[in-house]
């Protein structure tokens, strides 16, 4: 006889097995595997039940003890003392925050990984009571493993992409957010032992007041800048070229857009510390403009000396970085523009210039907004451009942690590396992820790339 269902709850759930399962079936969710196996499925019963045990003896070993120490993150610090026997200075073995920390939520990790088992395991065993009180068949072991490969493929496929990013990307990504409500800085001798502090960063990140504020704000100005210069002057440079090579009345294309390309070919990091060389006060380029009489023979264009100069000098080289890139995304892009709109353009009289605004700019806007909003999102990240190039230079305020072309993301490494501000970097790398995902989602869902997709 088929068991009826109590209406909504599904034949296969975790409600449905607690409310409409069998005694085997609710004592799997205390004993996980015992419903399998009462149903002769005992391979799979025995994997749930052991990886049920090896849960539990985790967590009294290890679990309960990292779950405690996560409150606290440690209290024992560490004691040097003389080894008579030895004759040299030894040390006791102190609580390390940093480890506690990532313990503790390794261990929350863990315990939500095993609530997931614990609902497969209990909707299997709820399955497999179903299928034997209606006389169908019940799958066997090898009946799961080949399902593996024919309609649960998936699972085979994507459990360990996931198991890799939950541990290299979701694992770091918590310990990073759990580190920025902690006092783990040089400051205070905070590098080994350190404890939660709220909102404390935060505050002072947000305080125009204090030389750590004020620095931020000013760094998030320049960012900005620097990101909206960076993504569309490449954007507009690279559409114009793009255009001028694609007329008609322009012989031997692939030569010129090998020419322009040609830069793309040599690694960035070796094309901007050469230029890097070429632009210090006695290299190059100051050099040449001394021989030719342009400057005095004691002087030099300050590229990376003085702020506004040097703004505008990575700007530039950006542009010539990145225009190749640029050309290339946008060439085809330009050939995919019906050829139909510019005859009819021409025919009502439009000249070039009225032909790019009406039909180039706002086809090439439709199809590329998410590229510049990718764009905009890569350039707010470039570390390459600014510390190659730069370093983040020149320092105006010898207070400041950060030089007048440091970017949030060239900041959070001076924060990091060089003055081990770990609760600060990692404040200032949430709020970058917030700024990011903010604007490029309210910038895209706005566009008509979103609103009109395939309309135009």
């Amino acid at each position: 006889m088929k068991r009826k269902y109590a209406e909504g709850v599904s034949p296969y759930t975790c409600i449905g097995a607690l409310q409409q399962g069998g005694t085997e079936t609710r004592l799997s969710a205390l004993v996980m595997g015992l419903g399998n196996i009462l149903h002769k499925q005992y391979i799979k019963g025995a994997i749930f039940l052991l990886t049920e045990v090896a849960y539990i003896w985790f967590m009294v070993q290890y679990g309960f003890y990292n779950l405690k120490m996560l409150v606290s993150l440690g209290s024992v610090e560490q004691e040097e003392y003389w080894n008579e026997e030895l004759q040299v200075y030894q040390y006791t073995q102190g609580d390390q925050s940093v480890l506690l920390l990532l313990y503790g939520i390794a261990t929350i990790m863990i315990t939500l990984i095993m609530f997931w088992i614990w609902r497969g395991t209990l909707k299997s065993a709820y399955q497999a009571e179903c299928l034997s009180k209606e006389g169908r068949h019940v799958n066997t072991f090898i009946d799961d493993i080949r399902s593996l490969f024919d309609e649960n493929i998936h699972r085979l496929l994507m459990t360990p992409p996931m198991f890799f990013i939950t541990v290299l990307t979701i694992l770091p990504l918590i310990f990073m957010i759990c580190m920025a409500f902690t006092n783990y800085s040089r400051i205070g001798n905070h590098l080994v032992l350190f404890d939660w502090v709220g909102l404390e960063n935060f505050a002072a990140l947000f305080d125009s007041n204090s030389v750590l504020g004020s620095t931020f704000w000013s760094v998030l100005v320049w960012t900005l800048v620097w990101a909206v210069f960076a993504t569309f002057t490449n954007y507009f440079f690279g559409m114009i070229l793009a255009i001028v090579i694609n007329r008609k009345e322009t012989h031997a294309k692939g030569f010129w857009r090998f020419c322009f390309v040609l830069s793309s070919a040599v690694p960035q990091f070796v094309s901007l510390l050469i230029m890097r060389t070429m632009l210090q006060p006695e290299g190059a380029v100051n050099v040449l403009l001394r021989s030719l009489g342009l400057i005095a023979p004691d002087a030099s264009l300050p590229f990376f000396t003085d702020p506004t100069w040097a703004r505008v000098t990575v700007i530039v080289i950006n542009i010539w970085v990145g225009v190749p890139y640029t050309l290339l995304q946008l060439t085809g892009v330009l050939k995919n523009i019906p050829g139909e709109l510019y005859e009819a353009a021409t025919v009502d009289g439009a000249g070039p210039v009225k032909t790019f605004i009406h039909i180039t700019l706002p086809y090439m806007f439709y199809v590329t907004t998410p590229y510049l909003i990718a764009a905009f999102t890569g350039n707010v990240n470039n570390f390459n451009v600014i510390y190659l190039l730069s370093g983040g230079d020149p320092v105006t305020n010898l207070s400041s942690t950060a030089g007048d072309t440091d970017l949030l993301v060239t900041w959070l490494y001076k924060l990091t590396v060089d003055k081990q501000y770990y609760n600060v970097g990692a404040v200032v790398g949430i709020l970058t992820f917030i700024i990011l995902s903010i604007g490029a989602l309210i910038t895209y869902r706005h566009s008509k790339s979103y609103k009109e997709e395939g309309g135009f």
